[in-house]
């Protein structure tokens, strides 16, 4: 099951999961049309400086009338497509490299503000589209080199940068773009993951909640189906009666019979399942829930031995968790696909706390996987490298277990190999409330 939900979630760098809305793109295009134009008015208009005024708002108004065109065309809950969504940032990019090359090109302050656009990419679209959209950002930032305009100043001033000044800022915008490019890309990814990740859990723990949940379902419909059921049976009997030596229709009268017969006995089975109200079947002990969960794993030819450390007070007894027992199975599968003869269970309580350790006799874990362990879709490894699922399985299994209490604890064993996981539980947070009274 974990492998199709892998399978599922595979596709999360695709272009339908990178889709900008256009919405957001047209509000940060306003903003930069607000700021670039308060910007060339304070310029122009309130210090004096010289600059080419009517070109810089011909350059704003352009940007200001693609955005409104867009509004007008598309709905604001249409979403681009990567490469639109790319060309609109390149059309943002180009323009705002115009607006500095008439102002002063890498002497204008706002020269950094370049980055933008690029980080805009990385943080929210497929990465080979974004590669292209900053190699054209450290095109159009060399560019500004070769600007004729000087940088606005006073008008009998001139302000005259050295060249050695513009390699350091060119230097300076380049590094934060690649930089700030490459963070934006590693917390999107990661964010990618871990909500891709997250709702592959909720997938799973949905799945074993409805399979837990199948019991009180059956037993209902048993109820529901056995009067209509008694009418069938009845009328049967009865044609059974009249027609039982009648050559035509005598053989298919007792078919009809035979059937009926054998869906009451159906339903009666299913009566027979506990139902969701009675509180003693929705309870177990620790140690029928741990037998429960290893029972599948023991027809695999690794011997599982279970160690029961007894504390003081009584064995405590657990509502039955759908999340718990996915998590320790998926742990326990683990550890039987990668060990070499045996796993060992142990399995210890006190007074306040209970405590499973789950160890096989493989290989162990390799230091650089130990601290990335939990990870969502970390590259599994063969099994002559180590033991341990470090999938989405063991994310998945590591998120339910974590959220009825457990802490759990990845290390290697110190006598000659093998993995081991320490997962503890508060004893107030997994026991039943009637127990916990007791």
């Amino acid at each position: 099951m974990i492998n199709r939900l892998k399978a599922n979630f595979d596709g999360r760098f695709d272009e339908a999961s990178r889709r900008l809305r256009l919405e957001t793109l047209v509000r940060l295009r306003w903003l930069a049309v607000a700021g670039q134009t308060l910007t060339v008015l304070v310029v122009g208009l309130w210090f004096q400086f010289s600059l080419p005024l009517f070109a810089c708002l011909a350059l704003i108004g352009g940007l200001a009338a693609a955005n409104l065109v867009l509004t007008l065309a598309f709905p604001s809950t249409h979403r681009l497509s990567p490469l639109s969504a790319s060309l609109l940032l390149g059309f943002d990019l180009l323009q705002l490299a115009a607006l500095l090359f008439i102002t002063g090109g890498l002497a204008n302050p706002f020269a950094p503000l370049l980055c933008v656009a690029v980080i805009i990419s990385f943080s929210s679209q497929p990465l080979n589209y974004s590669l292209i959209l900053m190699g054209l950002a450290a095109i159009v930032v060399s560019a500004q080199f070769f600007t004729p305009f000087p940088l606005p100043w006073y008008g009998d001033q001139h302000l005259v940068e050295q060249p050695v000044m513009s390699v350091a800022t060119w230097t300076s915008v380049i590094s934060m773009m690649g930089f700030a490019a490459f963070y934006a890309y590693r917390v999107s990814e990661e964010a990618s993951l871990l909500s891709d990740a997250l709702a592959a859990t909720e997938l799973v723990l949905q799945r074993e909640k409805h399979l837990s949940q199948l019991d009180g379902l059956a037993a209902a419909a048993a109820h529901e189906l056995g009067t209509p059921l008694a009418t069938i049976s009845v009328v049967a009997r009865e044609m059974e009666r009249e027609l039982g030596n009648d050559e035509r229709f005598g053989e298919d009268v007792h078919l009809l019979r035979s059937q009926s017969e054998r869906c009451r006995d159906i339903l009666r089975r299913l009566t027979s399942l506990p139902s969701e109200s009675e509180q003693h079947m929705r309870t177990l002990p620790l140690s029928s829930m741990i037998e429960e969960v290893v029972a599948p794993h023991r027809e695999f030819g690794i011997t599982i031995d279970l160690v029961e450390q007894r504390g003081k007070g009584p064995e405590p007894v657990l509502e039955r968790s759908p999340g718990i027992q996915f998590g320790l199975g998926n742990l326990v599968e683990n550890a039987v696909d990668y060990a070499r003869d045996k796993v060992t269970l142990t399995v210890g309580y006190t007074a306040s706390l209970v405590t499973i350790m789950l160890e096989d006799d493989g290989n162990g874990y390799s230091q650089d996987i130990l601290a990335r362990i939990g990870e969502p879709y970390m590259t599994s490894r063969s099994r002559a490298e180590s033991a341990g699922g470090l999938g989405l399985g063991l994310f998945i299994a590591k998120t339910l277990l974590e959220r009825s209490g457990a802490v759990l604890r990845f290390e290697n064993r110190g006598d000659g190999g093998g993995a081991r996981v320490v997962i503890t539980w508060p004893r107030t947070r997994i026991e039943t409330i009637s127990a916990a009274r007791d």
